[in-house]
């Protein structure tokens, strides 16, 4: 279902809503999340929550868009094309360090990423549009670094797609599964490691 008007709640009670209900969905997951505990943290009434949301089914849609498009624009993400040419790991390196710099000061960046592991997230909606664009941008940022020389070429592209999705679904599970029991020092040093690692399953 549709989300309604939430565009006439006042900003700062959009940001509360959306936050909370990110965080909800991600720590409880989306069958076991109680919208009784959005919509009191939120200080709304059942009535008034609804005039704004059809379901807890177009919340959780509203909160993939609004947090994705928000980690979107604070990455800056390069459009695959940007990266053809001899710098493509500095400029990989440059986007896993906005990533970091961002979710250190959003932890609905973190909520967001827990929300592509839920086991009984819903299908069809905004989450798979979000996996798709993810699937497809990685795919053609392969293909910028397997055209300018610095991934290598001996596995079908396929393969190495389907490999580096499996690799880094892994690593960002893990690492957002851990992340509260690291301090940003350590933090800073697996997201290195990790980086590393993933160069050196790619690079030539």
């Amino acid at each position: 279902m549709a989300t309604r008007e939430v565009g006439v709640l006042p900003p700062d009670r959009r940001r509360l809503l959306i936050e909370t209900a990110a965080r909800e969905f991600a720590r409880a997951g989306y069958e076991r999340a109680s919208l009784n505990r959005i919509i009191r943290a939120c200080g709304m009434s059942k009535s008034s929550f609804y005039h704004y949301v059809a379901s807890k089914d177009a919340l959780f849609d509203m909160v993939v868009t609004e947090v994705g498009g928000s980690l979107v624009r604070a990455l800056r993400v390069p459009d695959p094309e940007e990266l053809t040419g001899p710098d493509f790991w500095g400029r990989i390196a440059q986007l896993l360090e906005q990533l970091m710099v961002a979710s250190q000061h959003e932890e609905m960046f973190d909520d967001f990423g827990r929300l592509f592991y839920l086991a009984d997230a819903p299908t069809g909606g905004s989450l798979d549009v979000a996996r798709a664009h993810i699937d497809a941008w990685l795919g053609q940022a392969l293909a910028a670094g397997r055209a300018s020389g610095a991934v290598r070429e001996d596995l079908p592209a396929s393969l190495q797609g389907h490999i580096t999705l499996a690799v880094l679904r892994a690593m960002d599970d893990w690492s957002l599964r851990h992340m509260v029991d690291l301090d940003p020092r350590q933090r800073q040093q697996l997201a290195t490691a990790q980086f590393d690692a993933v160069r050196r399953l790619l690079a030539r």
